[in-house]
């Protein structure tokens, strides 16, 4: 079977109080397991257009046999223009949205969790004098395969010299930590850790959760900026870590979500 498949409301955290049946965290996890589904999961509108026109080439024009799953957001946000030369990033899985001149952490952000990723960004500059570059990640799987790819590569000496894989490309070894977050599990994003060459913080939606916003739900999975603050500043060893979590009212001796 060929086509698109649509997960419209999908994620942990973008539904907000219509309880648990409508919290989907696993399904990008799911999707990885699936060989020939192409599972993407887009912020902005020009990467949901640049997806379709590709699923369209591949399945129609190219004839192959793969489908996509495509998580879509019930979330009102700004969307902005597509930046240049950003096409190729989208359909790998992933592209830079937020340069930084001398940047101490490196910033990941999935689905509608790279808003939280961004506005991050812009407290740690503000608030911390930490900058931070953003990257877009719309498929974990897809990095991931062509890791793999690369990695098999290496082990028979195909061709004497395997390709550097997209991860690798984007996040060369530079001493700089990296924090991902998403709106599914944390393992969603531990799909690429083999390929990341510097420290790796993930964050994710593991657990339950039960609350009555957007916001509150995203700071009690701790994915919401705030949360990616603390990370970030942790991962480079800052001092002030203490610090940023009481001036941001985060519980830090409470349980983790999936405790709770």
């Amino acid at each position: 079977a060929r086509g698109f498949l649509f997960g419209a409301t999908a994620g942990r955290t973008t539904l907000s109080g219509e309880g648990l049946q409508h919290q989907d965290g696993s399904s990008h996890l799911v999707a990885s397991t699936v060989p020939n589904c192409r599972a993407y999961d887009p912020c902005y509108a020009y990467e949901l257009a640049v997806i379709l026109e590709d699923g369209m080439r591949r399945m129609l024009g190219e004839q192959e046999d793969v489908f996509y799953y495509v998580t879509l957001m019930n979330e009102s946000y700004a969307m902005p223009s597509m930046p240049a030369g950003a096409v190729e990033g989208i359909l790998r899985g992933m592209h830079r949205v937020r340069a930084a001149k001398g940047a101490k952490v490196r910033l990941l952000g999935a689905g509608t969790i790279l808003n939280e990723v961004i506005a991050a960004a812009e407290l740690l500059e503000r608030d911390w004098a930490v900058a931070a570059e953003v990257f877009s990640v719309t498929s974990f799987t897809e990095l991931r395969r062509e890791g793999m790819a690369a990695s098999r590569a290496r082990r028979s000496r195909v061709d004497g010299s395997p390709a550097t894989p997209w991860v690798e490309r984007q996040l060369p070894k530079a001493g700089i930590p990296v924090v991902a977050a998403s709106d599914y599990v944390s393992a969603v994003a531990d799909l690429i850790r083999p390929w990341i060459a510097d420290s790796y913080t993930t964050l994710g939606t593991d657990g339950f959760g039960r609350s009555d916003t957007r916001a509150k739900l995203r700071r009690f999975f701790e994915v919401d900026r705030h949360s990616i603050v603390v990370a970030a500043l942790a991962s480079t060893a800052d001092k002030r870590v203490g610090e940023a979590i009481t001036r941001y009212g985060i519980e830090a001796g409470s349980a983790p979500p999936w405790q709770r």
